[in-house]
């Protein structure tokens, strides 16, 4: 295996990792109940799908 010629110095070890960071999810809003979705997923509420019922939720009295 190769090994490396010289230590990787703090900054270009740094550089290289600036475009690792966490990113927050684009959220939309339901079109059904209105409560915050994760893009292009079924509501977690309410079971809807771009305006379409999607999952059965069952109902807790």
């Amino acid at each position: 295996m190769a090994h490396p010629k010289r230590k990787t110095s703090k900054t270009r070890r740094d550089k290289r990792r600036t475009h690792y960071k966490a990113v927050a999810p684009a959220l939309g809003v339901c079109s059904n109940c209105g409560s915050a979705v994760k893009l292009h997923t079924v509501c977690g509420e309410c079971g809807y799908y771009r305006g379409k019922l999607a999952v059965e939720q069952e109902v807790t009295a």
